[in-house]
């Protein structure tokens, strides 16, 4: 009798171990499931004609004219295949761009062919490209330098792109943190790869624990927060300048989901045509964040 309590004990507890292990297998499942659509999206997102891998040249213009095309005697020189030897000019004069186009050149904004046009930044909220062909480009401003990005909408890059190598996804990695508002907003200044620097507004700061030791960070903005962190891992194993992380806003307690499985590289790590914001002194996490996108390339 007591031999058969026994047997029936032990089947009733591997029954329940079984069914443990199930459910937290299923919950691991959906979770890697959720983090490699996640990278999927990212993967689309940089790979579409207004991704990152795309661009083929960014140039700074100069006071006066500035001619392009694919004549190296142009102040910028256009790579690709049927570029005509000169374009047309940017006008730079007062702060204000204006494309001129060759007569013989068809350069086409949306549908429309333009000879003359006054051209918007990347800035201004409605961002205008142009193109020729598959060459496709915009202005950019930074902090009052004005610059053209070009993109070549069949570049092998984009078309060969396979993903980026990630850590094991790892749920200790995602954390419930504490959002802690400021008094009043605070600005904050952010150094870039250019070697300038840039102003935003931070609302607060997030505290968290990881291997039992609490950090902190600075986000920028409200309804969601970016944050551009720096750690342990970056130059040997992730990119050297940091990488991007967003999360949610914080909920009626304070609590905001960090989840370092969904860090990601800037796009200076993608391509030498980007202008990033780098972390700032306060983001600087003294502890090796194994999560998310390793390192690419060689940018």
């Amino acid at each position: 009798m007591i031999k058969q309590f026994w047997q029936f004990f032990h089947f009733i507890l591997i029954l329940i171990l079984i069914s443990g292990c199930k459910k937290q297998t299923d919950a691991d499942f959906k979770y890697i499931n959720e983090l490699n659509e996640w990278h999927k999206k990212r993967v689309e997102r940089l790979k579409a004609d207004d991704g990152w891998l795309n661009l083929i040249g960014r140039f700074w213009l100069k006071k006066g004219d500035n001619s392009f095309g694919s004549s190296d005697k142009n102040d910028i020189v256009v790579s690709g295949k049927n570029i005509p030897d000169v374009m047309g000019i940017f006008l730079l004069k007062d702060g204000i761009v204006t494309l001129i186009s060759n007569k013989d050149v068809n350069i086409k904004l949306g549908d429309s062919s333009v000879t003359e046009i006054v051209m918007r930044d990347d800035l201004s909220g409605d961002i205008q490209y142009f193109s020729y062909n598959n060459i496709r480009w915009n202005l950019i401003n930074r902090d009052g330098k004005m610059g053209i990005r070009f993109r070549d909408l069949n570049n092998e890059a984009a078309k060969n792109f396979k993903g980026i190598e990630r850590y094991p996804v790892d749920k200790e990695y995602k954390i419930t943190a504490k959002f802690k508002p400021y008094p009043q907003p605070k600005i904050i200044t952010i150094p870039t790869v250019l070697g300038t620097t840039t102003q935003d507004t931070s609302y607060g700061k997030i505290f968290f624990n990881l291997f039992d030791k609490e950090y902190t960070l600075e986000p920028i903005g409200k309804d969601r927060l970016f944050i551009i962190f720096a750690d342990e891992t970056n130059s040997d194993e992730t990119y050297g300048a940091g990488r991007f992380l967003y999360s949610d806003a914080p909920d009626s307690l304070g609590n905001v989901i960090i989840d370092f499985n969904k860090s990601y590289n800037p796009p200076c790590a993608l391509t030498k045509y980007a202008t990033c914001p780098l972390p700032h002194k306060e983001n600087f996490l003294s502890v090796k964040i194994e999560a998310g996108e390793k390192k690419y390339g060689e940018h």
